[in-house]
């Protein structure tokens, strides 16, 4: 009966270790580290200091002035300004360099130069409204002042959605273009046979 029991705890033993190697294996052959990954809501709100920018360089200052939905986009511009860098040096690492269009002349310059000028307007102009605040308590500048902020997140929004949409057509072309190359070869491969 002992040796009964004795091969039984073994057993047991045995299975849970290599149940939880077995486990351990999996996670590693995924990719997950367990106890590592944690849960981040998608729509709590972000916070200045963990965002990172891949491309694009802003004053952080300048930032905290802007709603979440505005950070969220100037995040997804500055992935798509990345990735459309990116394939630019892929093409230059190839020798494949094309004259700069307009578009792509106009988006650099939006990018680079516009954005964050216009978040620095933005930027003061709300602090302009703090400082007066602070000085009058008249109800009618109160409400110009709220009249002039609403203007100007209106069109830093206006801005940023035309940014982001001229990014989606420049990045569109440029798969478009791709694409094109690759039906080429294709064609080109096919007339050789």
């Amino acid at each position: 009966m002992s040796i009964l029991l004795g091969v039984g705890v073994v057993t047991m033993v045995t299975i849970l270790y290599m149940g939880k190697k077995g486990w351990q294996a999996l996670h590693k052959v995924v990719g997950i580290t367990p106890g590592v990954l944690t849960y981040q809501d998608p729509n709590a709100p972000l916070l200045l200091s963990a965002i990172t920018w891949q491309k694009l360089d802003f004053n952080g200052q300048h930032l905290s002035s802007l709603s979440d939905s505005q950070l969220r986009q100037l995040q997804r511009i500055d992935k798509k300004a990345a990735a459309y860098h990116n394939d630019q040096q892929n093409l230059q690492e190839q020798g494949r360099i094309s004259a700069v269009s307009e578009e792509q002349f106009v988006l650099h310059k939006l990018l680079y130069t516009r954005l964050p000028e216009m978040l620095a307007s933005h930027y003061r102009l709300l602090g302009f409204k703090k400082g007066l605040l602070s000085v009058t308590n008249n109800a009618k500048a109160s409400s110009t002042d709220d009249a002039k902020q609403a203007e100007a997140s209106k069109l830093l929004q206006e801005a940023l959605d035309n940014i982001e949409r001229r990014l989606d057509i420049l990045l569109e072309t440029l798969e478009t273009q791709s694409l094109q190359e690759l039906r080429v070869m294709k064609n080109y491969l096919n007339s050789q046979n």
